[in-house]
């Protein structure tokens, strides 16, 4: 009986910590909440809130080549004090690098410039039509060589996934997507379920657009929290994989204080209801 209590609380998201992590389809873990670092300046700005994150407990950061920032990520984690494999890191290959050999020579110059042997997630960053099977076929060798733990795909729609998946016996094991409650893009988060895809939230807060929104007011006012952290929770408890974005150590730390309450299941719906799918995030 307490066993099943427990798997049940779990489910439901109220034993969640900063150090839960999911399993992926092939076993890999991935913590449940990270930090992004998307438009973060190159430098030490960057190196300087990865470094804060990590020693405040976060075991999650998220960047990408074209971020432009990747040196710095590497760096961060060297001095961090942390051992490799107690740090989960990301990145992603730009448009103009995909294909087939040219996937492989990005992950390569990304690993160089993190200073890594390996990365343990290791994304398509958007769905480019008519490179998409070449490219993955370089992703499925990057994983077999052991340069990636992990492969997904970033800002896939479904017709994206189907149309990999009909030509592909290995599925991308991530989907990173923007999704938060103003675009709660619920068919697609059936489908990665149904299909073993783990979805991963970035923009979870909506790049501060609405976080002055009523319901979300009222909501974080009920939980006595800011309107932030009930974004990240809500992501949380849908399942998904969480990285907002900060260079701020302060906004840092707030956007990890999200495991001391439970968002109960008549204000999940009521967040779930004010979906305007809303973008904030486009392909430039």
């Amino acid at each position: 009986m307490y066993t099943c209590l427990v798997l049940l609380l779990a489910n439901l998201g109220m034993l969640l910590t900063l150090k839960s992590q999911v399993r992926l389809d092939n076993g890999v873990e991935i913590p449940r909440l990270g930090l992004g670092v998307y438009q973060s300046p190159s430098g030490r700005t960057t190196k300087r809130a990865v470094k804060y994150a990590l020693n405040i407990g976060y075991r999650h950061i998220d960047t990408a080549s074209i971020y432009g920032n990747e040196v710095d990520v590497g760096m961060a984690i060297r001095e961090s004090g942390l051992s490799r494999e107690e740090v989960f890191v990301t990145t992603k290959v730009w448009n103009n690098d995909q294909g087939y050999d040219s996937t492989l020579r990005a992950c390569d110059n990304s690993l160089q410039r993190l200073g890594l042997s390996y990365v343990d997630l290791y994304l398509i960053d958007w769905p480019v039509q008519e490179m998409g099977q070449d490219t993955w076929r370089a992703m499925i060798r990057l994983s077999q060589e052991g340069k990636a733990r992990a492969i997904g795909v970033s800002n896939y729609e479904i017709r994206d996934l189907k149309e990999l998946l009909q030509n592909t016996d290995v599925r991308p094991l991530v989907n990173q997507v923007e999704f938060h409650p103003f675009l709660y893009q619920q068919d697609l988060l059936q489908f990665c379920k149904k299909n073993k895809i783990q979805l991963e939230a970035y923009s979870p807060l909506t790049r501060a657009q609405r976080l002055n929104h009523q319901i979300l007011l009222e909501v974080a006012k009920k939980y006595n929290k800011s309107s932030a952290q009930v974004l990240i929770r809500w992501g949380l408890q849908h399942g998904l994989v969480v990285i907002p974005k900060s260079i701020h150590e302060e906004r840092i730390r707030q956007n990890s204080e999200v495991f001391d309450f439970h968002i109960k299941i008549e204000d999940m719906a009521l967040l779930d209801s004010i979906n305007e799918n809303l973008r904030t995030v486009f392909l430039s």
